[in-house]
């Protein structure tokens, strides 16, 4: 998968990042828990886009504005948490 586009949406203390490939949306949600953390709690890929890398594109989002933002994740999420097993570089940007 080349480089996709990821709209990043915020409504309040609640946001998503959401990756569109020929109309398919996959989305990773997140909750705000104070200034210097964010919950991630749900990443879904839709079955057209299952094995594509979405998921983990949404992920590595999420990680590179955690790191630029100095907020880190707490991974709330299956999915999410089993990146940051697969990624150890990523480690500065978790709360676990």
């Amino acid at each position: 998968m080349s480089d996709p586009d990821i709209r990043h949406e915020v409504d309040g203390s609640k946001g998503r990042y959401v990756l569109t490939i020929d109309g398919h949306e996959a989305e990773l949600t997140y909750s705000k828990l104070g200034a210097t953390q964010v919950i991630a709690d749900h990443t879904e890929v839709p079955e057209p886009l299952a094995g594509t890398g979405a998921g983990l594109k949404l992920v590595e989002r999420l990680v590179a504005d955690a790191r630029a933002g100095s907020f880190r994740i707490v991974p709330l999420c299956p999915f999410v948490n089993a990146m940051r097993r697969k990624h150890p570089e990523w480690a500065d940007a978790f709360n676990v």
